[in-house]
């Protein structure tokens, strides 16, 4: 019987598969690389932050009477509402500043000794809301304080907190959000430097949320603030910045 032939198809098929598995572990060699390389990224936060003054005042407040029958009620409820405007006639403040809601009608009813109510209808509570909107905010935060002056006078007046609004929040927006992305630039620049190496193109940035809070507030919220409680602000513009490392 004869030797089998070194060149013979064994040979060739061992051969074939060697050249196979080098070919592989190169590909995945290089694969692995690639992915390594494209893994070299370093992640920042940048935030950017603007002192705001309030540039709208929106001050609210409500009257309310009670009578027999909705016409008695309806009559102290008119006087107590002409005094109002009266008393803003006399500030100065246009009646074209000053806007009534309709008026709301709620039924009283009987109470008895164990607290349980009936349906026995004792009279009627009217009550109007009326509010104000104004640029001039110093001038209706001190008329807003100082309208305890018509409850003195024996108006059932309930004036609420004024809120403030500040109306340059689009355009500022868009400021804050560059100068948070600038600071994101210059935090990573600081640490890729620190590593010895330097930052390329953005892979992805995320904006986070705006926080409004009142000046030298340290609150903050997942789902932002917008605070109208105070005339003085801050804006605080949050963004999350994916680096490559070159």
């Amino acid at each position: 019987m004869s030797k089998p032939s070194a060149t013979g198809p064994l040979f060739w098929g061992l051969l074939a598969l060697s050249v196979a598995f080098v070919l592989c572990a190169f590909i995945g060699a290089a694969t692995v690389y690639r992915v390594k390389r494209a893994a070299d990224t370093i992640d920042v936060t940048g935030s950017a932050r603007r002192a705001i003054r309030s540039d709208v005042i929106v001050w609210r407040g409500s009257v309310s009477s009670q009578g027999p029958t909705p016409q008695a009620a309806y009559g102290d409820l008119r006087r107590h509402t002409e005094r109002i405007r009266a008393y803003l006639a006399a500030e100065g403040v246009a009646d074209s500043l000053i806007a009534f809601d309709p008026v709301q009608t709620m039924p009283i009813h009987e109470v008895l000794s164990n607290g349980m109510r009936t349906e026995n209808v004792t009279g009627y509570q009217l009550t109007q809301a009326f509010e104000i909107q104004s640029r001039e905010v110093d001038r209706f935060t001190t008329l807003a304080r100082r309208a305890d002056a018509l409850i003195q006078e024996g108006v059932p007046l309930v004036s609420y907190p004024p809120q403030y609004i500040y109306t340059g929040l689009d355009a500022l927006r868009v400021e804050l959000l560059a100068e948070a992305t600038e600071n994101a630039a210059a935090r990573a620049r600081s640490v890729a430097r620190s590593a010895g190496s330097r930052i390329g193109t953005v892979r992805r940035a995320d904006t986070g949320v705006f926080q409004i809070t009142p000046r030298y507030s340290t609150a903050i919220s997942d789902y932002g603030i917008n605070d109208t409680s105070s005339l003085e602000k801050e804006i605080t513009a949050v963004v999350h910045v994916t680096f490559a490392l070159d």
